[in-house]
């Protein structure tokens, strides 16, 4: 007998063929048993109706930093709620483990990074995780059997060299010795499962004391080295991030990530790539490392996202603005002296020339301020300016907008909320996107699902791309959209048996309404460790979520159950060579 029946439901499977009606069986061990005509399968001991309803494998979300939350949240809300169940964490060079015993206060190091570059909770990381592990495989061992949510996970490069080099990993290069130790211990956390090797060398990740990662300090030498490292085991990858991401690709930084992804024989992924109507030579550039990988037998595959993700920002607390060439050092001054900074206007007229130059990349389109939406305030002087644009107040005060902006924020003490509305959701550009999205190697992805809590909400993108195939601007079909989000991130990172809806997978299920499937809006909420805020957004039109055969969601509520698998290389990922 099967142990549930899903009936009726309009089965996509995953690989891009036409939806089909039929009845779907788990079995007692969590799989795929049966899939049958309507009405032809055997009996089992649960079922339901899924009558106008979509049934899809589970989304695999590749791009996240969970490492953290998982411990205090096995549910991995909201990317579980929107229909994610299997996560891909330890990205960007950053890791929780290794974590070198005869050094305790690396433990705090740590913590301390994470909180700074990924904008986790400081707070939530010390009370939140239990932090009794220092191998990587201690690591995996002390998340296995209690999360919701499948999850496998990188090694972060700035992990492995502070554990060799201790407080020289920053500004030091290894000796040849430290260098062996680094791939010894790289080749320690393979074996126990780790996924391969992530890395950054981008400008904007600094640690908890404002200085580069310890990663960013590395030549290409010791890159090479521990991409080889990565080619000798199986099921694994390569992730890394160059300061050219966030725009245009430099010549040594395709160079870089085409040797890297060549010498490991195994794909490397980057993200994120903008996609902007405005700078139509940025997509073409940054897929040049796409075609020279290829020739040169590896293969690099950038990360996209198929929304516009809403972000926070302040003048008060760290936030993308923080990353503007010139600005941090205004911004991260005391309060009183920010005021006084922000209000001089050649101080503002220089801020806004950075902000428009070439080095501002990406971040440009931040400095658009009359185009912000004033959010939450917290004087009477800003009074019934919550919801209110920029620059329609700017217009009726006089002011030039970013003036008017620093105004409303000095009088909050720089509290004030600010939502940056994008400059890039017409036409021309969501015309580009889909273009993109066809590209071999162009991977949906870059949610940075629990990093960056407090400022943006990633998470939901399942959710609100299908809804926008669906009811929406319709840019790609249903089949479609759910391969690009199921199968095709399951194919780069060689899952076993995961990514379809086909007998013998695992039960990795997603049932949605069709008619309603979306993403409510991002709202903050006081629910970590800590009591400190984070971002979240409801699942609209999910109806049930399944993971390895168990229900884990049902209408937007999480069960309890905790069915998820540490995924580890070589036993649930299988190679995917690029030779």
């Amino acid at each position: 007998m099967l142990a549930h029946l899903i009936r009726n439901a309009t089965v996509v499977d995953g690989t891009g063929a036409p939806a089909r009606a039929a009845d779907v069986g788990i079995g007692g061990d969590g799989r795929i048993a049966v899939i049958a005509e309507p009405g032809h399968a055997p009996a089992a001991a649960t079922d339901e109706d899924a009558t106008g309803l979509v049934l899809a494998p589970g989304f695999v979300d590749p791009h996240t930093h969970y490492d953290a939350q998982l411990f205090w949240d096995p549910y991995a809300t909201p990317s579980l709620n929107h229909g994610v169940t299997t996560v891909a964490g330890g990205n960007c060079g950053f890791t929780l483990a290794p974590l070198n015993p005869n050094r305790p206060g690396d433990a705090d190091y740590t913590r301390r990074m994470m909180s700074k570059v990924e904008g986790m909770s400081l707070v939530a990381l010390e009370q939140g995780a239990p932090w009794n592990w220092h191998t990587f495989g201690e690591y995996l061992d002390a998340l296995d059997g209690r999360t919701a949510v499948n999850a496998g996970f990188m090694v972060g490069h700035c992990a492995l060299r502070r554990h060799v080099m201790g407080p020289d990993a920053i500004g030091g290069r290894p000796s040849p010795a430290q260098l062996q130790e680094m791939v010894a211990l790289l080749h320690d956390a393979m074996d126990a499962g780790a996924w391969g090797l992530s890395t950054t060398q981008s400008s904007t990740h600094s640690d908890g004391d404002g200085r580069p990662v310890a990663s960013r300090h590395a030549l290409p030498e010791e890159l090479l080295a521990l991409s080889r490292a990565v080619g000798e085991h199986e099921g694994t990858q390569l992730e890394a991030i160059v300061a050219g991401c966030l725009d245009r690709f430099e010549d040594d930084e395709i160079d870089l990530l085409v040797e890297m992804s060549a010498a490991a024989g195994r794909p490397l992924n980057w993200n994120v790539l903008t996609v902007d109507a405005a700078v139509p030579e940025r997509v073409p550039r940054q897929l040049v490392p796409s075609e020279r990988a290829r020739k040169a037998g590896g293969r690099i595959v950038a990360l996209t996202m198929p929304i516009l993700t809403p972000m926070n920002m302040s003048l008060g607390t760290f936030c993308a603005l923080n990353l503007i060439p010139g600005w941090g050092e205004i911004l991260s001054l005391p309060v009183p002296r920010r005021i006084e900074k922000l209000s001089d206007p050649a101080v503002r007229a220089e801020m806004l020339r950075r902000a428009d130059s070439r080095e501002a990349g990406v971040f440009r389109r931040l400095a658009h301020f009359g185009r912000y939406v004033i959010g939450d305030t917290y004087t009477p002087r800003n009074a019934g300016l919550t919801g209110r644009v920029v620059g329609e107040i700017a217009a009726e005060r006089g002011q030039d907008p970013f003036e008017c902006l620093v105004e409303i924020c000095a009088a909050d003490d720089l509290r004030t909320v600010l939502w940056p509305m994008p400059t890039d959701n017409d036409p021309d550009s969501w015309a580009l996107r889909a273009e993109t999205w066809q590209h071999e190697d162009v991977l949906l992805g870059g949610s940075d699902a629990g990093a960056h809590l407090d400022r943006m909400c990633g998470a939901p993108y399942t959710t609100r791309f299908l809804g926008d195939c669906l009811r929406g601007r319709r840019l790609v079909g249903l089949e479609a959209a759910v391969k690009m989000l199921t199968d095709d991130p399951a194919r780069l990172f060689g899952l076993r048996d995961r990514g379809r809806v086909v007998k013998g997978h695992y039960a990795d299920l997603v049932l949605f309404d069709p008619e309603r499937i979306d993403a409510g809006p991002a709202t903050l909420v006081h629910d970590l460790p800590g009591d400190s805020p984070r971002l979240d957004a409801k699942a609209v039109g999910i109806v049930s979520v399944r993971v390895n055969g168990v229900e884990t969601i049902r209408n937007d509520v999480v069960t309890g159950a905790v069915p998820g698998t540490v995924l580890r290389s070589g036993r649930d990922t299988r190679t995917v060579s690029t030779r």
